[in-house]
């Protein structure tokens, strides 16, 4: 398996999933690690493991902005340092949890695994959009037993939608029809790989509100920053409409990526409060999606995506541009030239 980036923001979870006064514990790059809110409002992020007997802290309790280990009783501040010891000594100076810079933006928690001297919040993907207030979507959380890089390439490459979302978003064969893919390079760094159907054949749900014959224009807009923050964009119309006369809103959905193990990803999304928008949600990752995933991760084992010689199709174009970014942002980071 390749390394992890290390010198980049990662999604640790949506504020919401911090419970009021109290700690949320997640594995995050293979490492176990908590977080919680601090009196100020900001948030810290230790590692889950207390540095006296290795135990859990989020066994333990938070005392304002102190994690106190439930075993012997020390308290970390959100430095990790020691602050409290309950024996009749002061605390001792070497005893440290380790700590990541965490920030919270776009109603997430970001993280930087790597220099924290380097951890610039400007360098956080563009979710502004997840601000807005209205409508007020339903933020989620999954995971999927997949590494993240699998879900990357699943994501940036929509033409499988003809054969495993038949059910869900009814393509009916416009990608091949009358689709055009258009990958590009951002100046901030982002992949796009954008789909575009003209004068495609209407997806049944839709006639009931075209006049008799009438086809659409459609969208698919996926955008990447690394290491794996995307963003779709979702637009259908009656065709020669130029887009002024939608079937549906416009729609901007987050599907942000981070590692959780080698083998496997969480997956924070959004949708629609409703209880249909999020059956269809899960349908799509929990019934299409996450089963092929799965089986990739499995037909793969531990060895490296490239070793097993995938072959590569010109819809690949977008996903093996991600992939070969990430190798560049790893030689870079070993000390070689990217």
């Amino acid at each position: 398996m390749s390394a992890y980036i290390r010198n980049c923001w990662y999604m640790a979870a949506w504020q919401e999933e911090v419970p009021e006064g109290g700690i949320l514990s997640r594995v995050l790059l293979d490492k176990k690690w908590l977080i919680h809110r601090l009196e100020n409002g900001d948030y810290a992020m230790l590692e889950d493991r207390c540095p006296h007997r290795f135990v859990p802290l989020s066994m333990g309790s938070k005392q304002g902005d102190v994690i106190r280990c439930g075993y012997h009783g020390l308290g970390f501040g959100p430095d990790g340092a020691c602050m409290h010891n309950p024996f009749p000594e002061a605390p001792p100076a070497h005893v440290k949890a380790a700590t990541m810079p965490v920030v919270a933006r776009y109603r997430g928690l970001w993280f930087w695994p790597g220099d924290a001297a380097l951890a610039d919040p400007a360098l956080i993907p563009d979710f502004a959009f997840l601000d807005k207030e209205e409508p007020v979507m339903q933020r989620g959380h999954m995971t999927m037993q997949g590494n993240y890089e699998l879900v990357t390439d699943n994501l940036m490459d929509l033409s499988h939608a003809e054969f495993l979302h038949v059910e869900t978003f009814g393509t009916n064969g416009s990608l091949f029809e009358s689709g055009a893919q258009t990958v590009e390079v951002a100046d901030d760094g982002a992949i796009w790989n954008m789909w575009d159907m003209t004068n495609a054949r209407a997806p049944d749900w839709a006639k009931g509100s075209l006049p008799e014959g009438a086809r659409v224009d459609q969208k698919l807009h996926m955008r990447w920053h690394a290491p794996a923050s995307l963003a779709l964009a979702i637009e259908m119309a009656q065709a020669g409409t130029d887009f002024s006369k939608p079937l549906v809103p416009p729609m901007l959905n987050p599907h942000i990526i981070t590692p959780e193990t080698q083998s496997s990803s969480h997956y924070f999304y959004d949708h629609e409060p409703n209880d249909e928008a999020r059956a269809l949600a899960m349908k799509v990752f929990t019934e299409e999606d996450e089963p092929m995933i799965e089986a990739a991760q499995e037909a793969l084992g531990d060895q490296d995506f490239w070793d097993a010689r995938p072959a590569i199709l010109k819809t690949d174009a977008a996903a093996v541009r991600c992939r070969r970014k990430l190798m560049q942002m790893r030689k870079r980071e070993a000390g070689g030239e990217g």
